[in-house]
């Protein structure tokens, strides 16, 4: 077994050093020929996919003690109505809560928490003085907001003052001044307590969340499989119960793709309407920071708090503020839409299409809405240039120090992109994502409210393959079920548009599987309303389905309530 991982490892200092082995690799995934695809040459490249939408309302933001609370309907899991019912009953503290759930995700000591695994650190000091505060001001009678006190999880790719952010690798990319990301920040500034900084698949760069550094997490459904990622920690401290409430990033799927195999709620908010900005505006193409809940009142919470416009960024400030009244209500439009591309959906294995047929039936039949055929051309070259463009974005903020100092897997992708793609290769996959944001401009004039539904994944879940794959020093690289599990989440990210994965049904093997609906720019507030609209898929079970294992579940308010 030793020889054989030693074998392994090399194959993969070779491949990564092997300027020959990665030309293979660059033409084997045909990334050169999106510069020949006809017609790409009378369009511009649109190297920002943000879209502004006109605000309605000059209304005055809503103050945040003024927020709906949640409520707990259609989830077995605890919501922040909950948290904040105790609270203001006195049945218990925030204090309380991070003493009840320090011990189980901190991994500096001994032994570590066991589900440390979901955390790359946790400042005690801040935690608990966070805690603190938030249980002065309930003894007061004035909490902040419905937020205030409740135990918050934050990916390790967003910076926060007191933690190093290191993108799941063992490199150091924190800022300087040690500041805090803007989202964060509207958090924190409505009584959130961040309980630590999430695991992550390194640098983001796939879907399993496989992390040789900092260990990974397994689906607390179905231990045989994973959670998903790059949000993978995030995604896991949700749906085991440690908070209900989490915060991810999605590039390529990062924040869908654990929410679906999690059995979680996730948005993917419109490319630049979330900051996640220190000092410098955040520049990549692809990328949003987002929320990951455990219901969908408290993913409209995280989102609306989170979403406050920063007047110091070019993009988020110009968003309007969804601590409006008018922002909180969907426009409501003669017909509702669903629209259906059947040969992109036809990709998926038979489980995934029998429990999206069943929610399209849901809808339809129960809440008036009309199925559209419609067509997205040139999706699996979008792919290709979706790839290209994040590889690209990713490696030129590495320096070639910090390169080496990833995985090898890493190291690959990183290193075809940097040596083999060319300007044109770049501007020509910049070109293509204008064409499809014309498409779809085209799409939503046609059929205005219109919901693009797909599954979130093709295939129900990804099994790990051995365990081998959870403790060598390479980790797994599935480039074809990489791609695969991607096939529908990438467009939002290429395009710029928000997309919600919301619950659909399970396996036989209780693996959960997610339904994604993506809208119009600006339309967060009408998927959050569309996945209330699809709760009622889970009503003969009582709600979305918890883990039902041992030790895959943390009941914190029946634990804390019995004085554990």
């Amino acid at each position: 077994m030793t020889l054989s991982l030693r074998l392994g490892e090399l194959a993969h200092v070779v491949i990564a050093s092997s300027t020959y082995v990665q030309k293979v690799f660059w033409r084997l995934n045909e990334l050169d020929k999106v510069k020949d695809i006809s017609h790409l040459t009378e369009y511009e490249p649109r190297l920002d996919p943000t879209v502004i939408p006109l605000s309605t309302s000059s209304d005055a933001p809503i103050p945040l003690t003024d927020l709906p609370s949640p409520t707990t309907q259609i989830s077995n899991y605890h919501t922040c109505a909950d948290y904040h019912a105790a609270y203001t009953s006195g049945k218990f503290t925030p204090s309380d809560v991070v003493e009840y759930l320090l011990p189980l995700i901190r991994r500096d000591t001994e032994p570590a928490g066991p589900y440390s695994v979901a955390f790359i650190n946790s400042n005690v000091e801040l935690v608990c003085a966070a805690a603190k505060a938030s249980t002065q001001r309930y003894r007061d009678g004035h909490p902040l907001s419905v937020l205030d006190g409740i135990p918050l999880a934050v990916k390790d790719e967003v910076h926060m003052t007191g933690y190093k952010r290191r993108l799941g690798s063992k490199v150091d990319f924190s800022d300087p001044k040690d500041r805090t990301a803007w989202c964060v920040q509207k958090w924190q500034e409505a009584g959130g307590v961040v309980i630590g900084a999430s695991n992550m698949h390194e640098a983001g760069l796939d879907t399993t969340n496989n992390n040789q550094t900092w260990g990974t997490p397994l689906n607390p459904h179905n231990n045989g499989y994973y959670t998903g990622g790059s949000s993978g920690g995030s995604a896991f401290s949700v749906a085991s119960g440690l908070c209900p409430i989490a915060l991810g990033v999605d590039g390529g799927g990062s924040i869908r793709l654990p929410s679906a195999f999690c059995g979680i709620y996730g948005l993917k908010p419109s490319h630049g309407r979330i900051s996640s900005r220190v000092g410098l505006e955040y520049t990549d193409s692809v990328s949003t920071p987002g929320p990951l809940a455990c219901s969908l009142d408290d993913l409209a919470l995280a989102y609306r708090i989170m979403a406050q416009p920063d007047p110091n960024s070019h993009r988020s400030g110009r968003f309007p503020n969804p601590l409006t009244e008018s922002a909180q209500t969907t426009q409501e439009t003669k017909k509702k839409y669903i629209g259906i591309d059947r040969a992109w959906l036809n990709r998926s294995d038979s489980v995934v299409l029998d429990l999206f047929n069943a929610a399209v039936d849901h809808y339809v039949n129960t809440q008036g809405y009309e199925v559209v055929d419609i067509k997205i051309p040139l999706l699996p070259d979008g792919q290709k240039a979706h790839a290209l463009t994040i590889l690209s974005e990713s490696r030129s903020h590495l320096t070639p120090d910090k390169v080496k100092k990833l995985s090898w897997h890493n190291q690959l992708l990183l290193s075809v992109v940097g040596t083999h793609a060319q300007a044109q290769d770049f501007i020509f996959s910049q070109k293509l994502r204008n064409l499809l944001m014309c498409h779809l401009a085209w799409l939503w004039e046609e059929y205005p409210g219109m919901v693009i539904l797909t599954p979130t994944t093709p295939c129900a879940g990804w099994k790990i393959g051995k365990p081998s794959d959870l403790t060598s020093g390479y980790g797994v690289s599935d480039s074809d079920m990489s791609l695969k599990s991607m096939e529908y989440v990438y467009l939002a990210n290429f395009v710029g548009t928000p997309a919600i994965s919301c619950p659909m049904g399970y396996t036989d093997a209780n693996v959960p599987v997610g339904l994604m609906a993506m809208g119009e720019w600006g339309s967060e507030e009408q998927l959050i309303a569309f996945g209330k609209e699809g709760e009622g898929l889970f009503t003969k079970e009582g709600g979305i389905r918890r883990p039902q294992g041992e030790k895959m579940w943390v009941d914190v308010l029946a634990a804390i309530s019995a004085g554990q």
